[in-house]
């Protein structure tokens, strides 16, 4: 049974620009039981991860503990190869010993690891009374190959042929005898690759490995195949795709010119433990045999072409003759540098059966999904020998009812008619139903438009919407009393996951193309719904492969070449910092933004070395604005500062005094440089006084303390004399609703986030919308992709006005939550959760007439700074000490903090206007 604790404080509030008074009612829970432990053990962010290389893996939990005040006072870890040994509590691998720490988050460095190891691990924690938890569940981690020099394989292909396009499949039969105790294959592409034993898939992960710069970095996979084999011949199968790799498509950014172009390659390893204590391994080579197939054609980028006719049944399992098949060549390694891939991998999530059927003209069928989404269409058909179904996807249709591409074909540069935009061709082989489903694909689309040059018959039963994306788990959710806002976030995360492929890119159609404003545009919104740190580690890897040794980085990463002229710049390429300094901020995690110190540094420095006056105006500008086209020297500047400023905080993390105080200084230099020729400090007015000149500057820090105030009343003017609209672009957008709801204006920010006119997210929604567009209007002659992140700031928004919730840049990782709910007008009800490295964490109120009903939740081993403004506290600011949970403190601008432990709090906050 919970016992209740009540506290009643008087308050006289502020809320805002607002007066009101405010009385508030505690009732909280006091300790259920002693019981507590170690949970949701991950090592390097993933759950018991196979094939892992690095050296010093991180190592978190969560503390699982009811109790209210729930806290973490030390930790041991245990870390051996026997399970059952580490379950009691007995490692010989890595044994702490009692850490006093209240960290859930260590860096492994016991005995150096071995490859192709198991590693059994356990946590003890000591909570806040100094007792000690039973050794948590047991995790584990399996290292890798750990040093190139372990690979046994040779890289392998069929022909040398980058114009040759049907794909290559390969077999490799081996004897096996005896029971297998355990069982890994370990396979390294250029390009995407399929694995099958005794032809049965490993694993249900698609287009792996992920893109990287070839030439610079390879990724490989580690399999677990042991429940595949069995005593005998057993059979290995590969199917090689295209990928990025052999671009055989022709669009605009040059990657069928990519310097690593090649045909699709591999290298493989399988180790085979045997119960009688043998092992057996596996290695490609020239003995292994290649054939092409029925996939006659694959591009990452348009399509997949399939001929049932040429299908070799039972290619990849035992029995099959091969005879006919050709002997594998060896091919050189696209680079020595191939390292495993360690994030969660691309799925099919969802599938998604259509809403409508119709016949615009006979012989031709469009499905309407009813949403949009990235991903494949999967076709089953019955139809005669030879006949070929083409299925075209589009994100529109024209006025006739046929699938329109026209909004997104408009950078692909074909030579003939041979592989049509997002379309794939499926040849029957006349066999009964026939089934095709892209593997080497995806596309970006809602509508499926389907032909067939034979009579075929189909309904919706007979094609399905396969949603794909990387699969990283949700980690927020937002619900209100407002309709709209809630399809708007819907859509934000749509959208964001729609662009997720092991790399964020900007749209799924047109380009997917790795953009860098798009993405650090976007990372809040990534962070606060998603546990996405695994391929932002990743995709860093790939900028530090991308950048120059003058530390220019290209706008899109990865790249063939393109990009390092045009469209970068501090205004889309500040990911480097930005991107690293969030993961920092969401996780507590500062090994990221470690690895990419030396690179800001370069990139901040080769600003500096072009703009000595500390104002530079290379960049693309506030990308596709409303109307006003704000000063490009003015938003580049400010992101040169924030990277300043974001390096000068790694510097002082790291212990690197003297670049702490050089770079310090040079953010002052450039803030000082901004602030003298744009900002007219009598009016309080940046540039043209247009919404992102005024917005961007606010949000990123720039506006001198003394004028923030005159500089936000004049922001809040010009939206207002907009009619209460914005007018803004892809930078004003991450800015415009930040600097309103932080200074005050959050019911305005709330209006033009809830407006459903013409130029909003909402007026989207309103014309059908289910993802965020690239432009304002809905129909745009140009940049009109209908499936685009760059947008999407509007869903961190959420989490941090109306649900208050704040990484703390002291306490990072969540440790120390920041709240400071702004309850708008318009709204009756706003809950948002976070699940942080330490739990979950709930912000959730609910307008009751006059009052306010205010729920937190806080996880174990965290606290929380409530932030509330005030006036008055008329009961003094010490907290009775029957409330022991709750501490209040007040600052000397007004703003009562009220400092919380961990666990459920209830307030009550009256109002009268």
């Amino acid at each position: 049974m919970k016992a209740e604790f009540i506290m009643k404080e008087k308050f006289i509030l502020k809320a805002g620009l607002s007066l009101f008074a405010a009385l508030i009612i505690f009732t909280g829970c006091p300790d259920k039981n002693n019981h507590f432990s170690a949970a949701k053990l991950k090592c390097e962010y993933l759950v018991d991860p196979l094939g892992i290389d690095t050296k010093k893996p991180v190592l978190t939990w969560q503390m699982d503990d009811g109790t209210m005040g729930a806290s973490q006072s030390a930790y041991r870890i245990i870390v051996g190869t026997d399970s059952a040994s580490v379950a009691k509590g007995k490692g010989e691998i890595w044994d702490t010993g009692k850490i006093n720490s209240d960290k859930n988050l260590a860096e492994y460095s016991g005995n150096p690891l071995s490859p192709f190891t198991r590693y059994f691990w356990g946590v003890y924690i000591w909570n806040g009374k100094r007792k000690v938890s039973d050794i948590s569940k047991v995790a584990s981690f399996e290292t890798g190959m750990a040093d190139p020099a372990n690979w046994q394989g040779s890289w392998i292909s069929d022909s040398r042929d980058i114009h040759l396009k049907p794909a290559p499949y390969f077999r490799k039969s081996v004897m096996i005898p005896g029971k297998v105790k355990s069982a890994r294959i370990y396979i390294a592409a250029a390009g995407l690759y399929e694995l099958y034993i005794n032809g049965e898939r490993a694993g249900n992960s698609a287009l792996e490995p992920a893109f990287t710069r070839f030439d610079r970095r390879v990724l490989y996979i580690a399999h677990d195949i042991t429940r595949h084999l069995k005593d005998g011949e057993n059979v290995i199968g590969i199917l090689l795709g295209n990928g990025w790799y052999n671009h055989q498509s022709l669009a605009v950014w040059y990657f069928d010119e990519a310097p690593w172009r090649a045909r699709p390659r591999f290298c493989l390893d399988m180790r085979i433990a045997m119960n009688d204590g043998s092992e057996i391994s596996v290695s490609s080579n020239t003995d292994w045999k290649t054939s092409t197939g029925p996939m006659v054609f694959n591009s990452i980028y348009t399509g997949e072409h399939y001929d049932a006719r040429l299908e070799q049944h039972g290619w990849n399992m035992p029995g099959f003759d091969d005879s006919e098949w050709s002997d594998a060549i060896p091919v050189p390694a696209p680079t020595k540098n191939i390292t495993a891939q360690v994030m969660h991998p691309v799925r099919i999530t969802e599938e998604i059966k259509p809403v409508s059927v119709t016949t615009p003209f006979p012989g031709t069928w469009l499905f309407d999904l009813g949403r949009n989404i990235a991903g494949v269409s999967s076709l089953r058909v019955a139809g005669t020998k030879d006949t070929v179904i083409r299925m075209k996807h589009a994100e529109r249709i024209d006025k006739k009812g046929f699938a329109d591409q026209s909004n997104i074909i408009v950078h692909y540069r074909p030579q003939d008619d041979s592989d049509p935009f997002q379309t794939d061709i499926f040849t029957l082989s006349g066999k009964g139903e026939e089934s095709f489903r892209p593997r080497f694909n995806y596309k970006g689309f809602q509508y499926v438009e389907v032909t067939s040059d034979k009579p075929v018959t189909l309904t919706t039963e007979n094609l399905t919407g396969h949603f794909m994306h990387s699969d990283v788990p949700a980690a927020g959710s937002v619900v209100s009393s407002n309709d709209l806002l809630n399809d708007i976030w819907k859509a934000a995360n749509n959208s964001y996951l729609s662009n997720l492929y092991g790399y964020p890119t900007d749209c799924p159609q047109r380009e997917k193309n790795g953009w860098t404003g798009d993405a650090h545009i976007a990372i809040e919104t990534g962070l606060y719904n998603f546990d996405g740190i695994t391929v932002y580690k990743k995709w860093l890897d790939d900028h530090l492969d991308e950048q120059q040794p003058n530390g220019v980085l290209p706008a899109i990463i990865p790249t063939s070449g393109w990009g390092y002229t045009w469209a970068n710049g501090p205004d889309w390429t500040s990911t480097i910092a930005i991107i690293p300094w969030n993961i920092y901020l969401f996780y507590g995690d500062s090994q990221l933004l470690m690895k990419c110190y030396e690179s800001i540094k370069r990139y901040v420095d080769h600003i500096t070395s072009i703009s000595p006056d500390g104002l530079t105006d290379w960049g693309l500008g506030d990308w596709i604005p409303v109307k006003s086209v704000s000063s490009r020297e003015l938003t580049s500047s400010v992101y040169y500062f924030a990277d300043a400023v974001i390096l000068a905080k790694a510097a002082k993390l790291s212990g690197r005094q003297d670049d702490f105080i050089y770079y310090s200084a040079l953010s002052e230099k450039i803030k000082d440089a901004i602030n003298s020729k744009y900002l007219d400090r009598e009016k309080g007015i940046y540039g043209n006084g247009y919404q992102t000149e005024m917005s961007v500057p606010l949000h990123w820090g720039v506006v001198p303390p003394e004028l923030k105030e005159k500089v936000a009343a004049n922001l809040a003017l010009a939206v207002k004399e907009n009619n209460s609209q914005i007018d803004v672009g892809l930078l004003g957008s991450k800015a415009i609703l930040n600097a309103l709801s932080e200074n005050g204006y959050h019911d305005l920010a709330y209006t033009l986030a809830s407006r459903d006119t013409f130029p909003s997210w909402g007026w989207w929604i309103k014309n059908g919308a289910t993802t965020l567009y690239e432009n304002w209007p809905v129909d745009s002659e140009s940049d009109i992709s209908l499936n685009h992140i760059m947008f999407g700031e509007i869903s961190a928004w959420m989490y941090k006005t109306p649900g208050g919730i704040y990484p703390d840049e002291e306490m990072p990782g969540f440790k120390r939550v920041i709240l400071k709910p702004k309850f708008v007008e318009g709204l009756d009800h706003f809950e948002a959760q976070h699940e942080g490295p330490y739990g979950k964490i709930i912000s959730s109120w609910e307008r009751k007439d006059d009052e306010i009903l205010y729920r937190v939740v806080i996880p174990p081993n965290s606290t929380a700074s409530l932030l509330i403004n005030a006036k008055e506290i008329l009961e003094g600011n010490k907290v009775p000490a029957r409330n022991r949970y709750i501490k209040i403190s007040q600052e000397v601008d007004g703003t009562s903090v009220l400092n919380l432990q961990s666990g459920e709090y209830n307030f009550r906050i009256l109002v009268s206007r």
